[in-house]
């Protein structure tokens, strides 16, 4: 007994007579923020689960920053898509001391909530945001690891002429900043072809008889539409009611497993495109977090869940390197970041941009998205 009782003084003394407590694990707040109400909730809630599937993966391994190891927590909001919504949802996660965001979904969310995180200091990488505005703002804590809609809108534009053959083309946009962005660079790219009509709805209308009857009059062979699938599914639908029996084109927002199901049936008449993409032969990282996710949300992934995992990763990558999860120290290393992704490898220019950002042409086929190829 009293050798118990001496082992616990010479315990307090070397201790300063305080007791010992283990040293709590840092705590790393990654937010999240997508449209997980309205019509694209459906896909704002797959980036959400791709960027979860990260964190869970991360805590699973025990990830270590400066040689501790730490607990990743994702704070997830929903903006459904509306920029006032938006930048609420941002500031929200600014005062709960984030360590850094992964969104937001839409170009015209992730603008007005950038300059918020900015002017917080907080690193901010969009997986799905496609608009050039986004990352030209002089904003150095703004990435993104998929192609602009310079590149996205202005290949779709080129394959509608050189491969598709299109010699009359009708371009409806959404009015978002990515739908106009999108549908802007395709009527850029599509030289060679007569745009016979410019029309645009929004991303809530369901009745598109008025500028389809409008478009129809005007015998398009091709009708590009610059807009999530959603609002494309039933547009599409529309088209065939009216006897519009021209070819129909998107981008990635459109390029979705769901399309053939809102759409009524998708094949051989849809080709679209997603920002992204690696060649078949380097598909099997892909493949297998696509089985993974199968059987976790029991469902497909649509476009965007491997995407927010790659960006959780390369941010968190930075943090290992800068041996902190402070952005004002992980920032430098992000901006520099070399990471090999499920998506493919993952560096940004000098604006934030990914490098050589790949884009895969798509058809459908069976009532199945089909790889056309994939192009840098």
């Amino acid at each position: 007994m009293q050798t118990k009782y001496l082992a616990a003084a010479l315990a307090l003394a070397f201790t300063g007579g305080l007791p010992v407590v283990a040293a709590a694990q840092e705590i790393v707040k990654i937010g999240h923020v997508a449209a997980t109400s309205g019509p694209s909730a459906h896909l704002g809630k797959e980036d959400e689960n791709g960027a979860r599937m990260a964190v869970e993966d991360l805590n699973a391994k025990g990830f270590k920053i400066n040689g501790k190891a730490v607990k990743f927590v994702l704070l997830a909001e929903d903006d459904a898509g509306d920029p006032k919504q938006g930048t609420a949802a941002a500031q929200k996660l600014v005062d709960a001391k984030i360590n850094g965001i992964i969104g937001h979904q839409n170009s015209g969310t992730s603008i007005p909530a950038s300059k918020i995180y900015y002017d917080a200091g907080i690193a901010q990488i969009s997986a799905s945001a496609t608009s050039p505005v986004y990352t030209h703002q002089g904003f150095n804590t703004a990435f993104r690891i998929v192609a602009n809609d310079n590149k996205l809108g202005g290949t779709l534009g080129k394959y509608a002429v050189n491969k598709l053959g299109a010699k009359r083309i009708a371009v409806i946009d959404d009015r978002t900043a990515y739908g106009q962005g999108v549908a802007g660079e395709f009527i850029k790219g599509s030289k060679g072809a007569q745009i016979v009509a410019k029309e645009f709805t929004t991303d809530r209308a369901s009745d598109f008889t008025a500028i389809l009857t409008s478009i129809r009059a005007k015998n398009p062979d091709l009708v590009f539409f610059g807009g999530m699938d959603g609002i494309a599914g039933a547009l599409l639908r529309q088209m065939k009611a009216l006897g519009i029996k021209a070819h129909f084109m998107g981008g990635d927002g459109v390029c979705t497993e769901a399309l053939p199901k809102l759409s009524g049936g998708a094949d051989g008449i849809v080709t679209c495109a997603e920002a992204g993409g690696i060649p078949a032969n380097q598909r099997k990282g892909l493949d297998e977090f696509a089985a993974r996710y199968k059987a976790k949300y029991n469902s497909e992934v649509q476009i965007y869940a491997p995407y927010a995992y790659d960006a959780v990763m390369a941010m968190t990558a930075a943090m290992a390197e800068a041996k902190s999860a402070d952005p004002a120290k992980y920032l430098p290393f992000l901006a520099k970041i070399k990471y090999q992704g499920i998506t493919g490898p993952i560096s940004f220019d000098k604006y934030g941009d990914i490098n050589n950002g790949a884009l895969t042409l798509y058809g459908y086929k069976d009532g199945k998205r089909q790889l056309i190829e994939v192009v840098r």
